[in-house]
C-alpha cells in the first residue's frame, strides 16, 4: 500500500482515471463497459473500467477512493453532457458495487475502511449539475466531489457550475472540488460550501520560480530579488523564510540548484496550509465573511498591479 511505501500516515486520496479519461481524449476510446488507452509513450493499450479502478485503488489502499468518471470538455454541447452524465452515474453504481463485494468478501486487499467519494458533473449546465448530485446523492457515498471545473472555462462559469452542484449535496458530507484552485478560488469556493480541494498549483508554479503571498504572487527569477535580503514573506513561518533571504533563493533557481525548487515548493505548500487553517479558524469565530472579503481584495490588488508594473 501507498502509506507504507512511502513512510506517510497522514491521508492519501486517489482518483480512478478520470481526469486522464479527459486529458488523454486523443488516446482513448469510451464505452458502456469502461475506457480503452493508448499509453502516451509507447502506445501500449490498457482498459479500465470502473470495477478495474476501484480494485486498483483498493491495492494501492488509499483512504479515499473515487468513482470512475467522464469528465466532459468545455465547451460541448447540452445532449454530450447529458449521454456522459448518464453513463458517469451508471459508472458510480458499479463502483459502490464493486466496493461493497469487495469489502464484504474475503478478497484481498479489502476496502472495509476505505472511504469512496461520487463525483457531479454536468458541464456548464445548471440541469444537468442537479441532476448529477441528486443522482450521485441517492446511490449514497462517504463524500461528494463536483468535478468537471477548471477545464478551460471562464472563471465565472466555474463558480456557477460549483453554486448548481452545492446546494444537492448533503450537509453532513464532506464536499470536495476537484483540481482548484488559486488562493483566492478557495476562499469564493470555501464561502460557497466547499471542504476539500487538490490542486498542482503550489508546486508547479514553484517548478518556475513563481511563489505565493498574502498578496499574490512573485516570480523570485526577477532581477528586482537580486539583493533583497529578506524572506519571500515577512512573518512567514515556512522552513524557507526562516532561514534563506530572497536574493538568495533566486541564485538557486538562476544557478538550477535543486534546492531552490525544494525551498519555493515548501513556502508554497505552507502557504496553502496557512491559508486553510485561517479560513477554518475564522469560520470557527464567524469572522470568515470579513476574512474573506480582506483577503481577497488585497490578493487581486496587489497581483494586478504588479503585473501592470
Amino acid at each position: 500500500g501507498l502509506h507504507k511505501f512511502m513512510n506517510w500516515d497522514g491521508p492519501i486520496l486517489t482518483d480512478s482515471g478520470g481526469y486522464q479519461i479527459f486529458s488523454l481524449a486523443k488516446l482513448r476510446q469510451i464505452t458502456e463497459e469502461g475506457v480503452r488507452f493508448q499509453n502516451h509513450l509507447d502506445g501500449t493499450p490498457t482498459f479500465i473500467s470502473p470495477e478495474i479502478a476501484m480494485e486498483i485503488q483498493a491495492t494501492l489502499g488509499s483512504d479515499i477512493a473515487m468513482v470512475l468518471d467522464e469528465c466532459p470538455p468545455w465547451p460541448c454541447e447540452h445532449e454530450y453532457a447529458a449521454k456522459s452524465l448518464e453513463m458517469t452515474i451508471r459508472w458510480a453504481k458499479r463502483c459502490k458495487e464493486a466496493n461493497v463485494e469487495r469489502s464484504t468478501s474475503n478478497v484481498q486487499p479489502s476496502t472495509k475502511d476505505q472511504l469512496v467519494f461520487g463525483i457531479v458533473q454536468g458541464a456548464t449546465f445548471s440541469d444537468l449539475r442537479r441532476e448529477s448530485a441528486e443522482a450521485t446523492v441517492a446511490i449514497g457515498f462517504d463524500g461528494y466531489a463536483i468535478g468537471g471545473v477548471s477545464v478551460g472555462e471562464p472563471e465565472p462559469e466555474m463558480m456557477l457550475a460549483v453554486e448548481n452542484s452545492e446546494p444537492f449535496l448533503p450537509n453532513d458530507k464532506p464536499r470536495y472540488c476537484m483540481g482548484l484552485g488559486t488562493p483566492p478560488q478557495m476562499i469564493e469556493l470555501i464561502a460557497r460550501g466547499v471542504d476539500m480541494f487538490d490542486c498542482v498549483l503550489p508546486t508547479r508554479l514553484a517548478r518556475h520560480g513563481t511563489v505565493f503571498t498574502a498578496g499574490g504572487t512573485l516570480n523570485l527569477k526577477n532581477a528586482e530579488f537580486t539583493l533583497q535580503t529578506g524572506p519571500i514573506e515577512e512573518g512567514c513561518g515556512c522552513a524557507a523564510c526562516a532561514d534563506f533571504s530572497r536574493g538568495y533563493i533566486r541564485h538557486l533557481l538562476k544557478a538550477e540548484e535543486i534546492l531552490g525548487l525544494r525551498l519555493v515548493t515548501l513556502h508554497n505548500l505552507h502557504f496553502y496550509l496557512e491559508l486553510t487553517a485561517r479560513a477554518r479558524a475564522a469560520l470557527e469565530t464567524g469572522t470568515f465573511a470579513d476574512f474573506r472579503r480582506s483577503f481577497v481584495a488585497n490578493y487581486e490588488t496587489r497581483a494586478s498591479g504588479e503585473a501592470g508594473s
